[in-house]
Order: structure tokens, then sequence, then C-alpha cells
């Protein structure tokens, strides 16, 4: 067992944590009192190739693998959530199904321009009657003359008004035995029909952009079919496995973040005539914080390190990203208590990585899910 980063890791991971510093920390109390999603910022991650690094060389990626991915992901996280989760998702969720299932030729119109960070991809996944339920998906796609047409809704989707594809979750036919054939389809967010709109005024992750999307008769080419076509339902999962630690890692970032301030809070704090950070109470909390941050880590490099060693890391994924989440937002609120009235304070920040840290413990299948997910595996 070897828990060293490699050299072009160690350069991955102290590029982006410069980067967040220099560019993303003096904005992110701006991005997350306006909830403005900051373009400019993710041109220039694509100028320093962040969104290439889980991708092969021949579409304009680094071959970093998912571990550099991870850490990246986190360095962003540690200084904003917002834009960490916008970030993860236009990797994980906008690129990826494209280029573990799309053509060749799919890949050079939607996937390279993603990889350059000259656009933004999206995931249309969930609906208001199909959350956790992804099977229950009504959102349907109907092949007239060389086309389908698209009909339904789609609900918060990550990214999607800055999209210029959107890979989308339909219902295409019956199967034998009754069932629903769910594919997937390329939908460029060009095509008529399409209505994308963001009304969502949220807790957290306030600097990332969510969406609602309305199909009313959208047509698309058949080409625009991603993967196989009745296989759309254990894309989508294998997906999402791949996504889950991303949040994971996100969820570190956060609550490394949180662990930060609180140290360095409880170091300048004086009471009863001396730092805080003296006072056993205080000590133990930020050994407890410590402890899950560090275990938090550890879950999320195995996981990424499966991944990319071609191992199952179904189970794994999950763990990580429940148990990275969960730590996430406890890490968060102790270092609010740490921080006592101050805490609940806008300007000191920590209570900005609660509330980004509880929409973790939701998308990308909720911590419910997650044990499912693990329940499951376990049992097998």
């Amino acid at each position: 067992m070897n828990f060293e980063l490699s050299e072009e890791q160690q350069m991955i991971k102290k590029m982006t944590r410069d980067f967040a510093e220099e560019v993303i920390r003096p904005r992110a109390i701006a991005i997350d009192e306006t909830a403005t999603m900051d373009v400019d910022i993710f041109r220039q991650m694509g100028e320093l190739g962040l969104f290439g690094i889980p991708f092969s060389e021949e579409y304009g990626g680094s071959d970093g693998g998912t571990l550099s991915y991870c850490l990246a992901v986190e360095e962003i996280g540690r200084v904003c959530g917002g834009t960490g989760l916008s970030y993860a998702a236009n990797v994980s969720l906008g690129a990826t199904p494209i280029y573990q299932f799309g053509t060749e030729a799919q890949k050079q119109e939607f996937l390279v321009p993603i990889i350059e960070g000259k656009a933004f991809g999206s995931f249309g996944l969930t609906e208001p009657n199909a959350g956790s339920d992804a099977g229950g998906t009504r959102t349907t796609a109907k092949e007239v003359d060389g086309n389908f047409v698209i009909n339904g809704e789609k609900c918060w989707i990550t990214n999607a008004q800055y999209a210029n594809v959107i890979t989308t979750t339909a219902v295409t036919g019956k199967r034998a035995d009754g069932r629903n054939i769910i594919s997937a389809v390329l939908v460029p967010t060009t095509a008529q029909g399409l209505k994308i709109t963001s009304p969502y005024d949220k807790m957290g992750v306030r600097g990332s952009n969510t969406c609602e999307i309305v199909y009313e008769d959208v047509t698309v080419p058949t080409e625009n079919l991603l993967g196989d076509p009745e296989g759309g339902f254990k894309q989508f999962l294998k997906t999402l496995d791949g996504g889950r630690i991303s949040i994971g890692a996100l969820a570190v970032g956060i609550a490394q973040g949180a662990l930060e301030k609180a140290v360095n809070y409880a170091k300048e704090r004086k009471q009863f005539g001396q730092s805080i950070s003296n006072f056993q109470a205080i000590q133990f909390k930020l050994a407890d914080m410590a402890l899950e941050v560090e275990l938090a880590r550890t879950m999320v490099h195995k996981a990424a390190w499966l991944k990319d060693n071609g191992r199952p890391f179904t189970k794994e994924a999950a763990m990580a990203k429940l148990y990275a989440s969960e730590t996430a937002f406890r890490t968060a609120n102790q270092a609010i208590q740490i921080h006592g009235g101050y805490g609940y304070m806008r300007e000191y920040e920590v209570e900005r990585y609660l509330r980004d840290a509880k929409l973790l413990e939701i998308g990308e299948g909720t911590s419910e899910i997650q044990r499912m997910v693990i329940a499951r595996q376990v049992l097998k």
C-alpha cells in the first residue's frame, strides 16, 4: 500500500490550490451572496487543463486519472463549494458519459469543447417525480422519420443554463416484460422547443447553476443516441458511480476548508485570558474533525484508485460519498460551534460551508440511497 502522491499528482494539487487561492477565494463570498456562476473562472480552468485531467490525450486531456481529478475537485471545494460543484458536474456528468459511451463523431462535436473549457455539458436525469427512483423516468423520446421527438421535464439539473449539450435520459420503448426502455440522447441546447430556466433560490452551493428543463417536441437526429439504445439505465448508473467519487472529493474539500477556518480561529480567539485552542473541549472537537476529514479523504482516494485500476468500485464509491458528505456537514457544524456567535455571521464564512455541505447528502443519490447501494453490494 502506497499512500504517497506521484510527482504529477502533487503538481496538479499545487497548481489547483494556487489557482483556487488566487482567483476563486477572493470572490467566494460575492459568488454566494449574488448566486452567480462566474464563467470567466471556468474559462481559466479550461486554460489550465483542469477539465481534461481524467481524459485521454487523444481528446485534449492529460490522462491524469480519477485520483488526480479528485485532488483538483477537493482544492476548489476547499474555497468555494458552488464553484467546486459546477466543476465536478461538468467533468463527471457533462463530459464522462460522452467519453465512455459516445461515438467518435459525438466525442469530437461535444466532448472536445468541454475538455478545452470552451463549453459546458449537463446531465438531464432527475425529474419532479423521478428523483431517487430514476427508473420512474417519464420523459419520452419517440423515433419519427429518423429523429427523436422528446417531451418531458427535468429539474435540479446542474450547469444546464450554460451547457452546450444535455445528456437526456428518456423512455424510448417497452421491453418484452413491459418495463420501460430508458435511453440517453444528446440534446444540443440550441434545439427548438427546449426551455431552460433557473428559478431556484437555493440554500447553498449558490455559485453553481441549477435549472429546470422543459422539452416540448424537441427534435434531434437519432444519431444523437448515446451508447446502447437499451442500456441507458445501466449507463447512467455507471455514470453516477463515478460521479459519487467526485462528490466525495468535493465534500472532503469543504470539510477541509471548514477545519482550517476552525483551527485558525481557535488559535486567534482569546477567552478567560488565553487562546481557546488551549481548552480541551476545543482540542477534542478539532481532533474529531481532523480524524473524520482524514478518514473521508482516504476513502475517496481508495475509490478513485480502484476506478483508475479497472477494479469494481460501486460499493467503495457509495461509501466514500456517504461518509465524506456527512463528514462535511458535521465538520462545518462544529466549525460554527467553535466560532460561537461569529460562526453565525456570513463574513466568517463557516456558515456557508455548512449550507454548501448539506446538498452533498442529497445530490447524486441521497445518503439513504447510498446505504441501499452499500447493503446490496454487501449482501451479494
